[in-house]
């Protein structure tokens, strides 16, 4: 059959509904998805969806491609990805999908895939895009039946996070998916909690589920600013990534939340490797050593980090759009929702938990910045200036994706996205100043590649 190649993306499937995205292509994904299931021994899948519009059309094409390459189908209905992987224990089946377009805007949807215990990424997703067309898809008759998996997720949690004491949550959830379940999450684990958009509506009419864009954390830091809640925790569209900002209204970004989480993890796991991608501050190298960690640096995305995790057998791993993977006491895989009942168990043992935070080490640093291009032309770019481009002053240049470029002072970072056509930068310095040249440096190396690029301010 004739299907749209662009859904097809590096981590996931994901398009435009009813455009790119159509419930004929759904099927035929549930089909081949299927198909490569037989072959593993796989029978069963979990499906679960966000609290996108079209999500219950989507999620049914799905199961019915599933079901006539003669898998059965638990579906759980409306969750937060989370849950869907916490389900692909519970059940047993090492194999889910869920039906999400995360924090896109509500026209789009996508898949998120399991099988057999590991994340579809890269060349397993463009191997589906061939099976379909080549028309290599078995034939069987399986079934749905209904679960609900709400209580069987809150009880693990519960039993595992024990808080030292109350404490008083704000949770904004951008009335995405995990608005169904974070709020009674956070009052079992005995918190005081103030809720902010908590009613799923696929239209998110409040703002965009996106917590890794400051723009999207204003109402939670004004109702931390009103209010006497001493924590914010934000989450995205389908719950698998987490914002935290302090009762001051400082957002601490992922890689800073992720020294926390080394510092309790690594008690229980002394010499235990702690994994990042190349975004993440530099800080993370002295903060996972001086608490008796092995820091690893690595490729952005979050399938990646999770193959990563498995080879290695990290106990913790994180990456600076907010996807944290914990190991120790869970199953490693990302859950925005789980990190945040851990984050409070950690801060419920200290009186003043902005300050914990905020002392955290910190460096000047810029957003991500992006450079458009066009099609395909990100990766042609990055491929010439690994090759050829000098970066005079720099101690080291790591090239596992993309140039990240040591200096004394800070690093640079330029890459390619493997999810639009943009190249991504990030800059960290000591001071203002090393930060303008190391920037400087990277405008001179990228203008001699791609004259036309027209560099964020």
């Amino acid at each position: 059959m004739s299907i749209d190649h662009g859904i097809f993306k590096a981590y996931d499937i994901r398009g435009v509904v009813d455009k790119t995205l159509t419930e004929a292509a759904a099927r035929s994904v549930g089909r081949a998805l299927g198909t490569l299931a037989v072959n593993k021994g796989v029978k069963k899948f979990v499906v679960g969806r966000d609290g996108r519009h079209s999500g219950p059309r989507l999620s049914a094409a799905l199961s019915d491609g599933l079901n006539s390459a003669g898998m059965d189908v638990i579906d759980i209905g409306v969750v937060a990805t989370p849950m869907v992987y916490f389900a692909t224990h519970h059940f047993a089946t090492g194999s889910g999908v869920m039906v999400t377009g995360s924090h896109n805007p509500p026209e789009y949807n996508g898949l998120k895939m399991m099988l057999a215990g590991d994340t579809l990424y890269g060349e397993a997703i463009q191997k589906l895009l061939r099976m379909i067309e080549d028309g290599e898809l078995v034939s069987g008759r399986g079934k749905v039946e209904k679960a609900d998996v709400a209580e069987a997720y809150l009880s693990r949690i519960t039993g595992d996070v024990k808080l030292a004491r109350s404490m008083r949550v704000a949770v904004d959830c951008g009335n995405g998916s995990p608005g169904a379940i974070a709020p009674e999450l956070f009052k079992r684990l005995g918190c005081e909690v103030e809720a902010l958009f908590c009613e799923v509506d696929g239209d998110f009419p409040n703002h965009h589920p996106d917590p890794a864009k400051p723009e999207n954390l204003v109402d939670l830091i004004a109702a931390l600013a009103k209010g006497d809640s001493e924590i914010g925790l934000a989450f995205d569209g389908d719950g698998d990534r987490l914002g935290v900002v302090t009762k001051r209204g400082t957002i601490i970004y992922p890689d800073r939340q992720l020294m926390l989480f080394a510092a309790d993890v690594l008690t229980r796991h002394p010499g235990g490797e702690v994994i990042f991608d190349v975004k993440s501050t530099r800080n993370l190298f002295e903060w996972i050593r001086r608490h008796n960690g092995r820091p690893t640096l690595w490729k952005t995305g979050h399938s990646l980090l999770k193959a990563k995790m498995k080879e290695t057998g990290a106990p913790l791993a994180g990456e600076m759009s907010g996807h944290i993977f914990i190991k120790d006491r869970w199953y490693g895989f990302d859950d925005g929702l789980y990190c945040g009942a851990r984050l409070l168990e950690i801060l419920s043992k200290v009186a003043d938990p902005t300050q914990t935070l905020e002392s955290l080490p910190d460096s000047i640093s810029t957003p991500e910045l992006h450079v458009d291009t066009a099609e395909g032309e990100n990766h042609s770019v990055i491929e010439r200036m690994q090759r050829e481009a000098q970066f005079p002053g720099a101690i080291d240049i790591f090239k596992l994706d993309g140039l990240r470029v040591n200096y004394a002072d800070g690093f640079g970072l330029i890459r390619a996205s493997n999810t639009t056509p943009v190249l991504v930068l990030r800059f960290e310095a000591d001071t203002d100043a090393a930060l303008a040249r190391i920037r400087a440096d990277f405008a001179k190396a990228l203008l001699h590649f791609k004259p036309d690029a027209k560099l964020p301010k």
